[in-house]
C-alpha cells in the first residue's frame, strides 16, 4: 500500500497498541473474541480504535505475499490498518543511547532482502540492547509488515534508520566515536575480542556476506566459532550470536566496575 501499510498477527498489534501508535482501524475474524484475540479488542476499544469484523479470505488478501517465501502471512485472526511505516534518523539512534545513559550500540545490515530476516534481526537487537538498526535504501528488504510481524512489535521501540549510502553511514558512526566490526568467517573469534563501548556491527547477506568496501572501512573483523559440520549460521541467528557476546561483556565489565 502506498499511502497506509498493516500490522498483522496478535503479538504485533497489541504492541502497537500499548505504544500508542496511530492505527486506523482493526479487521478482527468475525465471531472471534476469546483469548488473546479477545484482550487486543478490549485494548482497541479503550483506546478508541475503530474495529470491524472481516471474513478470514479478506484477512489473507490483505496479507497476501507477507509470509515466508511469499506465502500468505499469518495473521492469526487480526489486522490493524496503520499509517505508512516510517523509518527514524541517526540521531534518533544517539537519543536512545543517551536516554539509557548507555554508550552507542548500532546494528548495520548490509543486502538483507530477506523481510523475515529483518525482522527477527530487528528483534534480537532490541531485546539484546541495541540503540538501533541501519540499512540500505538499495538491495534491501524494507521495513514491511511482513519485517514488522516477525519483530514482534520490536520495531517499534528501536529506530530503524534506512540510508543511500552504508559507506557514509559507518564514517559518521566512527567520526561520532564508534569502532566499527564487520561478521565475516575470516575475522577473528568472536569471543577474543573486546565488543565493549561504542559499537557498530555490520551483518551482511548469506549469499554475499559483508561488501568488501565496508569491510575495509570497519576497524575489526568478527567471526563466530563453529563446533559443528556446517559451516556457517544464517544472517539473523548470526546476528543473535554477536549481540548477545556484545551484551554479555558489557555485563562482566560492568560487574567488574569498570567504566
Amino acid at each position: 500500500m502506498s499511502r497506509q501499510d498493516i500490522i498483522f498477527g496478535r503479538n504485533s498489534v497489541r504492541e502497537a497498541i500499548k505504544k500508542g501508535d496511530q492505527i486506523d482501524k482493526i479487521l478482527a475474524l468475525s465471531g472471534a473474541s476469546d483469548g488473546s484475540i479477545g484482550e487486543i479488542l478490549f485494548l482497541a476499544r479503550q483506546q478508541r480504535i475503530i474495529v470491524k469484523p472481516a471474513t478470514r479470505q479478506k484477512l489473507d488478501e490483505l496479507c497476501e505475499g507477507l509470509g515466508p517465501d511469499g506465502r500468505t502471512g499469518n495473521h492469526q485472526g487480526i489486522v490493524a490498518l496503520v499509517p505508512a511505516f516510517s523509518y527514524g534518523e541517526m540521531e534518533d539512534i544517539f537519543a536512545v543511547a543517551a536516554s539509557r545513559g548507555e554508550k552507542p550500540f548500532v546494528v548495520i545490515l548490509d543486502s538483507i532482502q530477506d523481510p523475515q530476516n529483518l525482522g527477527a534481526i530487528i528483534r534480537s537487537a532490541e531485546v539484546l540492547g541495541a540503540h538501533g538498526v541501519i540499512i540500505g535504501k538499495h538491495r534491501s528488504a524494507g521495513l514491511n509488515a511482513a519485517a514488522y510481524k516477525v519483530s514482534c512489535g520490536a520495531a517499534q521501540y528501536i529506530p530503524v534508520v534506512r540510508v543511500t549510502n552504508l559507506s557514509s553511514a559507518i564514517e559518521e558512526l566512527k567520526r561520532r566515536g564508534l569502532w566499527i566490526a564487520a561478521a565475516d568467517m575470516t575475522g577473528q573469534p568472536l569471543s577474543k575480542m573486546d565488543l565493549t563501548g561504542p559499537l557498530g556491527v555490520i551483518i551482511g547477506s548469506e549469499g554475499e556476506g559483508v561488501s568488501k568496501l565496508l569491510k575495509q572501512n570497519s576497524d575489526m573483523v568478527i567471526s563466530i566459532e563453529m563446533a559443528g559440520q556446517v559451516s556457517s549460521l544464517n544472517a539473523s541467528c548470526a546476528a543473535s550470536v554477536i549481540l548477545y557476546e556484545k551484551l554479555r561483556q558489557e555485563i562482566v565489565k560492568r560487574g567488574n566496575g569498570k567504566s
